[in-house]
């Protein structure tokens, strides 16, 4: 089960993409499925067939994001968390073999489109929350424990960009 979090930058963007659905998009494509069932035999008529499935992938998406955004709570970052690996932080983190990573731990809903976020159910996410730079960690993974170790935590924008 996903835990119902999400960042403000999240929130706003999942808020967006349905106003965009409901606002742009579907107007569209209704009118769009209007015009392709005037002109006659819809069972041969490939802008209408197309055009109706994706008002029903829209539709979906629509139902999904308003259930979604009601029960998701926003997180903001505190001044409190500075130093410690919480929900919305930036975390490098390197193993033995100098390998590094730098991603953010958000919600769910936020992960998708993004390689360097992570949902905060995953292993990864699980064992650094709380954590400080220098700690130690081990995640479980399908081929065994794997060791990582924590370099730099950052709240804010991506500190890739800054």
């Amino acid at each position: 089960m996903k835990t119902p979090l999400v960042t403000r930058e999240g929130f706003l963007r999942l808020q967006a993409e349905l106003d965009q659905l409901w606002r742009v998009e579907r107007p569209e494509t209704t009118r769009k499925v209007a015009w392709a069932a005037s002109l006659g035999d819809r069972s041969e008529n490939a802008d209408y067939q197309y055009n109706k499935k994706r008002l029903r992938e829209i539709d979906r998406r629509v139902r999904y994001l308003r259930k979604c955004l009601d029960k998701l709570r926003v997180v903001d970052y505190s001044p409190e968390q500075e130093g410690k690996v919480f929900f919305g932080a930036w975390v490098e983190v390197e193993n033995d073999e100098g390998e590094r990573r730098r991603f953010r731990i958000v919600g769910y809903d936020e992960i998708f489109g993004r390689k360097d976020y992570i949902s905060v159910d995953s292993p990864m996410a699980r064992a650094l929350l709380g954590r400080e730079v220098d700690d130690e960690i081990l995640v479980q993974t399908p081929s065994g424990p794997a060791r990582w170790y924590v370099n730099s935590i950052h709240y804010g924008n991506d500190p890739a960009l800054t």
